[in-house]
């Protein structure tokens, strides 16, 4: 279930496969390193990789970011808040065929509510194509270099998977000892202080396996972007890129020379980040 999978994969990136001589492929073949070298060398190539890292970094931040910032406003009890945190699931249960097409009729530059209420309400000189418009965004005069709906995935990621986060994150909050705090009010600390200095340590190890979790996650996200822009409007990741070779090409070699250079490129970037950070997050 596993290895034959793989096994096929790297058999494949290594052979001249199209769809049309595929049953005529083995396990063993005319090895080369064509694909890679075509693919390596493809046009576009690097901008989907930089594409892909930009997503992956900035997913994750906005997703953990809100789960934390959740999880600390639920953290106290009221009335209600079992409802309340239920509801929090709704984006991540949500089927994503579903959340996709809500976010793409929201966002519709003719008809959707966003521009409706941004050019009446906000005084928009003209409706914002969030989805289809490449052109990079310049905040305060900034040119960022990143597109409007590569802006808008990564919010829709965010939104999608904080939930993820804030279960984690409550469950560790749940475990903190109330009477650290308590200590910490009766001598005088703010509340800032009490956040920094007791909750942020104990969840820092919790923070650490979520950044791991999610950015592998992120890093291969294909059906969001796919479902949302198509790849288009420089959103086109590396993910994208594979299926575009294995169905619109129909070069089955290069697809699956595409997906062993993301899978190692990943596990170059776990491996550095586990040396750098996951000593240091498991002390704490």
């Amino acid at each position: 279930m596993v290895v034959l999978p793989i096994l096929w994969t790297f058999s494949l990136a290594f052979q001249h496969v199209r769809l049309l001589n595929l049953r005529r492929t083995g396990l063993i073949g005319d090895f080369n390193l064509d694909n890679f070298d075509n693919v390596l060398t493809s046009p576009g190539f690097v901008d989907a990789l930089i594409t892909t890292l930009v997503y992956s970094v900035a997913g994750t931040a906005c997703a953990i970011g809100l789960g934390l910032v959740a999880a600390l406003a639920l953290r106290r009890p009221f009335r209600g808040r079992g409802l309340v945190r239920a509801c929090m699931l709704v984006p991540y249960v949500a089927p994503v065929v579903a959340a996709t097409f809500v976010w793409s009729t929201m966002l519709n530059p003719q008809f959707g509510v966003v521009n409706h209420y941004g050019t009446t309400l906000l005084g928009w000189d003209e409706p914002i194509a969030f989805l289809s418009s490449g052109r990079p965004i310049s905040p305060f005069g900034l040119d960022l270099h990143v597109s409007m709906s590569l802006v808008t995935v990564v919010l829709f990621e965010g939104w999608r998977s904080f939930p993820f986060a804030f279960l984690f994150l409550t469950a560790r909050m749940q475990a903190i000892p109330d009477t650290l705090e308590e200590a910490a009010t009766m001598d005088g600390a703010t509340p800032s202080q009490r956040f920094r200095h007791i909750v942020l340590p104990q969840l820092l190890p919790t923070i650490a396996v979520l950044t791991v979790l999610r950015f592998i996650w992120t890093f291969n996200n294909f059906d969001d972007i796919y479902l949302l822009t198509g790849g288009g409007s420089g959103t086109q990741v590396v993910a994208v890129r594979v299926y575009d070779y294995l169905i619109n090409r129909g070069d089955i070699g290069a697809a699956a020379a595409q997906a062993l250079v993301l899978a190692a490129i990943l596990a170059v970037l776990v491996t550095v980040y586990l040396k750098l950070f996951g000593r240091p997050e498991e002390v704490a």
